[in-house]
């Protein structure tokens, strides 16, 4: 605890300059843009790839794709409560920015560079809070965008490092604290949320946002299906009727 509240231990502050360092060195246009993928690009990609993952969602059979519904569902909301269970954490520890405690750092965000006297605390990085409690929840849908989802927070972590705003310490805080949230509630989370899916499946007004068009809504369970009889009968049936 320590050792966070005083700037972390040395490897930690050693691989703060040694990655912040390249921002000194790459050119003006390379830290713009880290900068913006760091603060907004990749949360914003992430969200768009949960959308895209909904749409390839809707082309599956009904039960897998309810089951992908539902832990879709799951992703924005386990996002938001390690976003939740961060704020007290924070708070907990108290560590301060890197910047307030280490001279020399290239801080790339406009927000932390102009106004030098912020006093926001550095662990756990919630941008990186919220990339991976995202990927995660993207592989627990959907393998294939779920590895591509990870690999975003983890470009997160390191655009943060590279900005000068975080630690090290504090991305990998960031990320194990979303993949847990996601992982250790998603038993109780998917429990309560496949159920719910299955009924708006089953609505004619909700029932598009999972299905594709045309295809037809889930059979609920115990209903007989329709037997259509055979050809020799339905001959005969239709002669008695003349």
């Amino acid at each position: 605890m320590a050792g966070l509240t005083t700037g972390g231990p040395n490897v930690d502050v050693s691989l703060l300059y040694e990655v912040n360092g390249q921002a000194r060195q790459a050119p003006g246009w390379l830290d713009r843009a880290v900068s913006l993928a760091g603060e907004y690009g990749i949360v914003l990609a992430l969200a768009l790839l949960v959308l895209w993952c909904w749409r390839a969602a809707r082309r599956q059979d009904e039960a897998a794709a309810v089951e992908s519904f539902a832990a879709l569902v799951w992703a924005p909301l386990a996002a938001a409560l390690a976003l939740l269970v961060n704020v007290p954490l924070r708070q907990f520890v108290a560590r301060p920015r890197p910047f307030h405690q280490h001279d020399g750092l290239q801080v790339l965000d406009p927000g932390f560079g102009a106004e030098i006297g912020n006093t926001g605390f550095s662990f756990v990085s919630g941008h990186t809070t919220l990339a991976m409690a995202l990927g995660v929840g993207l592989f627990v849908a959907k393998r294939k965008y779920g590895v591509l989802g990870i690999g975003l927070a983890l470009a997160e972590g390191f655009c943060r490092v590279y900005m000068g705003v975080n630690y090290p310490t504090d991305v990998i805080g960031g990320l194990a604290l979303g993949t847990a949230v996601v992982l250790v509630l998603a038993p109780l989370a998917m429990a309560v949320l496949t159920p719910a899916v299955r009924a708006v499946a089953r609505s004619r007004r909700l029932g598009r946002l999972v299905r594709s068009k045309g295809r037809a809504l889930p059979r609920p369970v115990g209903l007989p299906q329709a037997q259509t009889p055979p050809a020799g009968q339905r001959t005969h049936e239709s002669d008695l009727a003349a």
